[in-house]
């Protein structure tokens, strides 16, 4: 019988102690994996309907038929891997800031999500995704100039971030950065913990003509009620220069 709980994985970082583990919850009477990195808790496999629902709202509004995809943020993997769900899904570049994550998901340990880094259509890339978007190099050699879909899972609000130095990326400035990689209907997409926050819908209106914000509803089974988590949607790019109407 597996233990009722277990550390899968445990590495130091350059952002601190990152931690995989495994624990038999009794509420749901099944494996929950967790990931925490240092003292801050990131993600549960409890909680995923909005990781899934990031992908699904982004790619709703490609009209594209081939489509190439990048992902912010690997995690436990279930943005990623609901992308590849969609037929037209021709590749899948995945950006994460730790090693440890990526060789999770090499190594399979995330049952949910196995296979994801197998399938050939999917590039695994260590990186800092905010680095990458700011600079001029792209994201690698035999990867897309551009992307239909950019889809970001990698802070916990856009004034809530892991690291100082992604702040700079929620301004008008760092979200026109992120546009030169976008194909010209290309779609932004950015999961948030928090409600809807007008002030970032305000940014976001400052470089993409189309935006909204979609909050997302599952059961939290730990309360027996109800939590919610946000997800931003932007296309349309707009000129540095042009007014808004």
């Amino acid at each position: 019988m597996a233990p009722r709980l277990e550390e899968l994985d445990w590495q130091e970082t350059s952002m601190g102690e990152i931690y995989l583990r495994r624990r038999f919850d009794r509420t749901v009477e099944a494996d929950v994996f967790e990931v925490k990195l240092g003292d801050e808790f990131l993600m549960s496999s409890l909680f995923t309907v909005a990781e899934v629902e990031l992908t699904r709202l982004g790619l709703a509004q490609v009209s594209a038929d081939r489509i190439d995809v990048l992902v912010g943020g690997l995690g436990l993997g279930y943005t990623a891997a609901t992308a590849l769900e969609d037929s037209r899904v021709q590749s899948l570049t995945v950006v994460d800031a730790l090693a440890p994550v990526i060789d999770w998901h090499q190594r399979n340990l995330l049952p949910d999500t196995a296979g994801l880094a197998s399938d050939p259509r999917t590039r695994l890339v260590q990186g800092d995704f905010f680095a990458l978007v700011a600079g001029e190099v792209g994201f690698g050699e035999s990867l897309p100039d551009r992307f239909d879909a950019i889809l970001l899972d990698i802070d916990h609000t856009p004034d809530h971030v892991l690291h100082p130095s992604h702040a700079a990326f929620y301004s008008a400035a760092g979200l026109r950065a992120l546009s030169r990689h976008l194909t010209e209907q290309g779609v932004f997409a950015l999961w948030s913990d928090d409600p809807p926050e007008d002030e970032f819908l305000e940014v976001l209106r400052q470089v993409f003509t189309g935006v909204a914000a979609h909050v997302v509803t599952f059961p939290n089974p730990l309360t027996g009620g109800e939590s919610s988590n946000s997800v931003y949607v932007a296309r349309g790019q707009r000129p540095a220069d042009a007014p808004r109407s």
